[in-house]
């Protein structure tokens, strides 16, 4: 069998499988996973400008601009180093609360992380 036909195959039976459509035994949900949060900091921007998460989240910013920028808490919680483009800072928030941080190379910048 060409090997598009079993790539096709094996599309369509995991379809199948997921869908819950063979046999008669109920299927258990898969548990919810929450995607860590990531926030892009991009033309002189945090995005999104603000998170709501849990405690025990880690939240990632990541530099999609050209030129360097910081993660920086106002508390001083959190602190990143000068971040190029393509590098990333991750924070775990271990307390309910709200964070808001701005980048100290561009102080207009900011953002906030609400912690639930």
């Amino acid at each position: 069998m060409p090997r598009h036909l079993w790539i096709a195959l094996a599309m369509s039976l995991t379809s199948i499988v997921l869908s819950g459509a063979v046999g008669d035994q109920p299927h258990a949900a898969a548990p919810s996973v929450p995607l860590a949060p990531e926030v892009a900091i991009d033309n002189f921007t945090f995005g999104p400008t603000e998170v709501k998460i849990p405690v025990g989240t880690t939240v990632t910013w990541v530099n999609r601009d050209d030129i360097p920028h910081t993660v920086v808490n106002t508390d001083k919680a959190f602190k990143s180093k000068v971040l190029d483009t393509d590098d990333k800072f991750s924070f775990t928030f271990t307390r309910a609360g709200k964070y808001p941080y701005f980048c100290s190379i561009h102080p207009k910048m900011t953002g906030t992380v609400i912690v639930e």
